[in-house]
């Protein structure tokens, strides 16, 4: 089975589970057939589904990231040694673990095709990471609070966990309780990341889409988060996934501020 073989697999069996959409008709080209897919899985609720389904979900999926190019986190140059900063899609990294800017809900982006991070790492990992999450919710009991931290599976990524945070989401202005709230998502993260056994962690800069904390101000907390816990655990590895190039020049400008001349273990 090939890849337009699978995607139109997959679609069908996820409209079957919508009565409403019985009558939708299939489109012919495959951007279109990309882009419908992937709204399905961006609204389907977190539920078991057969294991053909899996298997077939989890073959493409793997292949489309793999068409997309994966990238050996172990490859790229540091800034220093054990900091990272880099443009590119945080679903293609090769690592141990990588961070989801997650929502309160903690079970994903559920808008059809959103840009956000939550929705590309959920569409990437398959259905299961959103099960994973609705289990984990399920046994909590409220939702996820703002700077803490869960791992799951990453399923079909090509890291090995997925650490979920919830980033503080501004108002008019940014509190020092936001920017403690903030700094606490990245220390959480790598603490539980640390407990599994990570030495790789990857980070989107957390709280700065849909949430509007300020790209710069958000630079500055997250840096300063990442070289405190460096210093205590030189052996990490800490990368800053930027998705755009005004992201990452954002955090060069702080890093080339505050921390170009020093390292990690210094005070």
């Amino acid at each position: 089975m090939n890849q337009s073989e699978r995607r139109i697999v997959l679609i069908r069996v996820l409209l079957n589970e919508h009565p409403e959409y019985q009558e939708l008709r299939i489109p012919t080209d495959a951007d279109t057939q990309r882009q419908l897919l992937r709204g399905l899985l961006n609204i389907r609720e977190p539920r078991r589904i057969d294991t053909d389904f899996l298997q077939i979900q989890d073959e493409y999926l793997q292949e489309e990231t793999a068409a997309k190019g994966i990238t050996d986190a172990a490859d790229l140059v540091p800034l220093q040694p054990g900091l990272y900063l880099w443009q590119g899609d945080i679903t293609t990294l090769k690592c141990d673990a990588i961070v989801n800017a997650a929502n309160s809900g903690m079970t994903g982006c559920y808008c059809p095709n959103h840009g956000c991070i939550d929705n590309a790492i959920h569409t990437y990992a398959g259905v299961q990471l959103r099960l994973a999450c609705a289990e984990i919710m399920d046994r909590q009991r409220h939702p996820e609070p703002t700077g803490q931290a869960k791992i799951t599976t990453a399923f079909n990524l090509p890291c090995q966990y997925v650490l979920h945070t919830v980033g503080p989401i501004i108002g008019s202005q940014v509190t020092d309780r936001d920017k403690a709230l903030l700094a606490s998502c990245y220390r959480s993260a790598l603490t539980l990341a640390v407990s599994h056994g990570c030495r790789s962690v990857d980070f989107p800069s957390i709280s700065t889409g849909v949430y509007g904390y300020p790209v710069l101000q958000a630079a500055h907390v997250a840096l300063k988060a990442i070289m405190d816990y460096l210093r205590e655990y030189p052996d990490m590895e800490v990368r800053m996934v930027c998705h755009g190039a005004d992201t990452l020049h954002a955090y060069q400008v702080v890093w080339n501020m505050l921390y170009q001349d020093v390292k990690p273990h210094e005070d």
